[in-house]
């Protein structure tokens, strides 16, 4: 238990600090609200339409794809980081998450999941 002591309590001061903070922000935070302060901000526009609007299901697709390539770049740093002491065993373990990877750009690139219609 005694090695876990040291991460325990930095999350109960960083938890600490949260609550405090927010605490601290309810009691002493300025309360003047006006029609533009309520407005939504949409990059200085004035909102157009409703919040609830519909987001068509490739956007989504697009979205899903992007971490799935993002998550390929984290396996990769890694071990290039620590190629040295891995050796051959981790480069033939990449060879074969890249081919899988790439199976399924390909298959998504058939599909036609990247065209903007």
């Amino acid at each position: 238990m005694s090695e876990f002591a040291h991460l325990i309590v930095m999350l109960l001061i960083a938890g600490g600090i949260g609550v405090l903070a927010v605490i601290v922000s309810i009691l002493l935070g300025p309360k003047k609200p006006s029609a533009s302060k309520l407005m939504p901000y949409e990059s200085g526009n004035d909102p157009e339409g409703t919040g609830r609007e519909r987001f068509p299901v490739h956007f989504y697709l697009v979205a899903m794809l992007f971490i799935v390539f993002d998550i390929e770049t984290a396996f990769f740093y890694p071990l290039a980081v620590a190629y040295q002491k891995v050796g051959a065993f981790a480069f033939w373990e990449m060879v074969t998450f890249v081919i899988l990877v790439l199976v399924g750009y390909f298959y998504i690139l058939k599909k036609g999941v990247l065209e903007w219609n």
